[in-house]
């Protein structure tokens, strides 16, 4: 048995939930970091989606690698899995990761978007994305608190995103004009 090494993107950099060994700055090639899932657990219902982060083909993404120590892999695994893929939205992968801060290359557990999955969003327009975000809530919270921490996490990380800066703004200003607090 070898140790494990899990590349988060979106919640997992900010609250993995399982025990590791080294957190490391780290790129996946291929994919990258969108709005693309709608959300009927964790930031939403069926009802009323929330949206939230996928790995979606194309381009790259900054995130964390985590190493778990062999002893726990198996563990992480099926912590990883349930936690994931509870309707199954996302699709287990692993594919090669650099660690930023060496450039070397490991194995790591990915989980991309499923784009034949009925939650997958595609594409939303800018909008669209503002009302879902600011409307979301599930079992895991409201959704404009996983966009600012995921924010928040990748500005202290050093992860400059324009684009979600811009929506987290928008977000705001829709919770200020309905009275909630951002």
């Amino acid at each position: 048995m070898q140790d494990l090494w899990v590349f988060g993107y979106g919640s997992l950099m900010w609250r993995p939930g399982f025990e590791f060994a080294e957190r490391r700055p780290a790129r996946l090639h291929g994919y990258h970091r969108a709005f693309c899932v709608y959300s009927h657990v964790h930031r939403g219902s069926p009802e009323r989606p929330g949206l939230v982060f996928g790995l979606d083909a194309g381009g790259s993404c900054r995130g964390a690698a985590f190493r778990v120590e062999a002893a726990q892999a198996a563990e992480t695994r099926a912590y990883l899995q349930a936690r994931e893929q509870v309707t199954s939205v996302y699709v287990e992968r692993v594919t090669n990761v650099v660690l930023d801060d060496s450039l070397q290359r490991v194995e790591a557990l990915c989980f991309v978007v499923d784009r034949k999955h009925h939650q997958y969003a595609g594409a939303l327009d800018f909008d669209r994305q503002v009302d879902l975000i600011t409307h979301g809530e599930g079992q895991s919270g409201k959704n404009p608190e996983y966009l600012e921490s995921t924010l928040s996490h990748l500005d202290e990380a050093g992860i400059a995103d324009k684009e979600l800066t811009r929506l987290w703004r928008a977000v705001e200003a829709r919770l200020r004009q309905s009275g909630s607090r951002p």
